[in-house]
């Protein structure tokens, strides 16, 4: 398997996400489209290779422990100082659709383990992201 590239990784966390519960929903792709048109950590990224990347991921997690593989890949592609970042992609996919659901809470507790993120560093982000989903409705 060719290692992928940090965006990839990044991408890779998104779509683990987004898949956690067998149903990658369009609100969830329509978001980590929005992730990677709009955060500095893309602005190289050919939005073009969004698809295969994540068809790369698909595939990887159909295989033999491939949710481990992937996680421990994506940390591995990472460097240590966008962790968090990894980690606050992952949960904009996944509270993007105002639902969070058990499977969703417990793929962002692994991101969180591999990522090796202190409770407080996740509590700041995930506060900010909700803070940012909030309708007046």
């Amino acid at each position: 398997m060719a290692k992928p590239g940090t965006q990839e990784a990044l991408i890779y966390l998104m779509v683990v996400t987004s898949a956690a519960d067998r149903e990658m929903t369009d609100i969830e792709l329509g978001r980590i489209g929005t992730v990677i048109r709009t955060w500095p950590v893309f602005e190289d990224f050919d939005q073009r290779r969004l698809i295969p990347v994540a068809q790369k991921c698909q595939r990887l997690l159909a295989e033999n422990e491939g949710l481990e593989r992937v996680l421990t890949t994506a940390r591995a592609a990472i460097p240590p100082r966008l962790h968090d970042t990894a980690y606050s992609a992952a949960f904009e996919v996944a509270c993007s659709d105002m639902e969070m659901r058990l499977e969703e809470v417990r793929i962002l507790q692994l991101v969180q383990r591999h990522l090796d993120l202190d409770e407080e560093t996740v509590a700041a982000i995930e506060r900010a992201a909700k803070a940012r989903h909030r309708s007046l409705t």
